[in-house]
């Protein structure tokens, strides 16, 4: 806060983890601006829909509510005259506005002094098409002798993370404290924590410098006596950087407990190293090893007990149609059953029969299960797409799908379906880059359990190598560093079955753990009566509601 009132600073920029008060430091700049120094303000959050909803939760309902000092410098938005929405705010002096970073037009044409942004790893890379939106918003500041940019946000990968470039330019303050047995002022690191035989009850801050072991009510007095420390001069960028081991909330016990939880699933970890210890995640490499999952198949003589539901991915080419068959168990472990090609031409009917008959297949578990495919997914995006909504409007009762990839991060695996097009077909936008991650960093984990993928022995090498044709490059795109999928190989049909499956299995939005849970019970107890949820697909119908007719009668009831 210190820094955010010096006249020397004209960026501030935060680096750290989830929940240490980033946007409650970004709450005390809006209201000492609002009591004590009025001036025009834009907040930016990653999208409009997280600024009205910052704006109703955080200020509306939280700071102008809570500090009366304020709350008659901003009118009720319920007074005819207020000038109080809930994206702009008006008070004696000045303004506050608050715009998604997806949103061109609230990013223009107003001249700003103090600008909040938050999250910022979480910006897209340009809103709309006219390129960074932190940049666009920075022009607004240029007729301010004494404006100032404050950028928050938690980190995301290495080599892209907005937050990261940022720090890097700053002066790289860190928190030091000292330790209350010897003095020694150091930074804390996850290194140094240590606890005993799995046991995060045992956990403790072992000192550098010392070798004390602190409890946590040592660490809580450290920090309370810290000082920061800048590693690089000073050039009008104040930067900090902190992660969770300094919250005075969390006891180490717990970041201890996450972590034994999730350091065996990469996917989970990254989360964990992103908003726990405010860093940072590198991937362990770029590309995955083919012959390493050749070593991996297994054999199955029925399909592994451990598979609760299946799904299928369908690939759409000029000559022929690719399918997997991936089986989903508890945590999402997962096993790749079945790899078809069927050849022909996918504008004649005979080729869509074969595919009929096989997600008409049906399954039998070790277990002595029976399953039939749950979902399927098509790509819609060849040369053949108004035959892939014909197809999955006539089968859309057999949770047949249309799908259609789109590129970008932050995307979700499957989007709210559309009808726009000549058949009037359910069309779900896939997020392809999201489900490429997901799949890659499941590939990784290297012991079975929560997220390990099983391959059968019936997949041949050439699958493998299609799974693995594609590797993550970072390029310049609009001059912002974009983290993109780039093909190595000619083939990838398998990894866009695989991507396909994944949406399927998203699409139905099903609880496996759930399902097993009931499947277990009843195989222990076969008396007991199984409830069968109905499916669960995004699509839902409208319910028809008839005006009543209005007559003499009920026009006087």
């Amino acid at each position: 806060m210190d820094a955010c009132s010096d006249y020397k600073v004209k960026e501030v920029v935060v680096m750290a983890g989830a929940q240490l008060g980033k946007s409650e430091a970004l709450l005390n700049i809006i209201g000492f601006h609002i009591d004590h120094d009025p001036c025009p303000i834009l907040m930016l959050q990653p999208t409009e829909s997280m600024a009205q909803s910052f704006s109703k939760d955080r200020i509306a309902n939280g700071l102008l509510r809570a500090t009366p000092c304020l709350a008659g410098k901003v009118k009720d938005p319920r007074a005819r005259d207020s000038n109080n929405t809930t994206l702009h705010k008006i008070f004696p002096g000045g303004s506050l506005s608050l715009v998604g970073a997806n949103s061109p037009a609230g990013l223009a044409s107003r001249p700003i002094r103090i600008i909040l942004a938050d999250e910022v790893d979480r910006f897209p890379a340009s809103a709309g098409s006219e390129g960074d939106p932190l940049s666009l918003a920075r022009k607004r500041t240029s007729t301010f002798h004494n404006s100032k940019v404050i950028a928050v946000s938690t980190p995301t990968i290495k080599g892209v993370s907005r937050i990261e470039d940022a720090f890097e330019n700053s002066d790289q303050r860190e928190y030091y404290i000292p330790c209350k047995h010897c003095d020694h002022e150091q930074t804390l690191e996850w290194a140094n924590v240590k606890w005993q035989d799995d046991d995060p009850d045992t956990a403790g801050y072992l000192c550098e410098s010392c070798g004390v072991l602190w409890s946590d009510a040592d660490r809580r007095w450290s920090v309370r006596n810290g000082r920061w420390v800048a590693g690089q001069e000073f050039k009008g960028i104040a930067g900090f950087k902190i992660s969770g081991l300094y919250s005075p909330w969390t006891p180490l016990a717990d970041g201890v407990r996450e972590f034994l939880s999730v350091k065996k699933n990469p996917e989970q970890l990254k989360v964990w190293v992103n908003t726990y210890l405010g860093s940072v995640f590198e991937d362990e490499g770029e590309t995955i090893d083919e012959l390493n999952l050749m070593q991996r198949r297994e054999h199955f003589n029925e399909v592994p007990e451990g598979v609760v539901m299946i799904v299928a991915g369908a690939d759409v080419q000029d000559d022929r149609l690719e399918i997997s068959f991936l089986g989903i168990g508890v945590d999402d472990e997962s096993w790749v059953i079945d790899h078809q090609i069927m050849y022909g031409d996918p504008s004649t009917p005979q080729l869509w029969t074969a595919l009929d008959s096989q997600i008409s297949r049906t399954f039998n578990t070790e277990d002595g299960r029976e399953l039939a495919v749950r979902a399927t997914a098509i790509d819609s995006g060849g040369h053949f797409t108004n035959t892939v909504y014909q197809y999955a409007n006539r089968n859309f009762h057999r949770r047949v799908f249309a799908i259609k990839g789109v590129g970008g991060e932050g995307r979700p695996i499957s989007g709210k379906p559309s009808r726009n097009n000549s058949v009037k077909c359910r069309l779900f936008p896939i997020g392809v880059d999201t489900a490429k991650d997901l799949i890659f960093a499941r590939l990784r984990i290297k012991e079975e359990g929560a997220g390990f993928i099983h391959f059968s022995e019936v997949l041949n090498d050439e699958y493998f190598r299609q799974l693995t044709a594609e590797k993550i490059v970072t390029k310049f795109v609009r001059g912002f560093k974009k983290r993109v999928f780039q093909k190595i190989r000619a083939r990838n049909e398998a990894l866009d079955c695989m991507v396909y499956s994944w949406a399927a299995y998203s699409i139905i939005n099903l609880n496996v753990n759930s399902i097993a849970a009931r499947i277990q019970a009843k195989s222990e107890d076969p008396e007991v009566v199984e409830v069968v949820e109905p499916e669960s697909i995004v699509v839902k119908r409208r319910p028809m509601q008839r005006r009543p007719r209005q007559n003499y009668t009920n026009a006087w009831r």
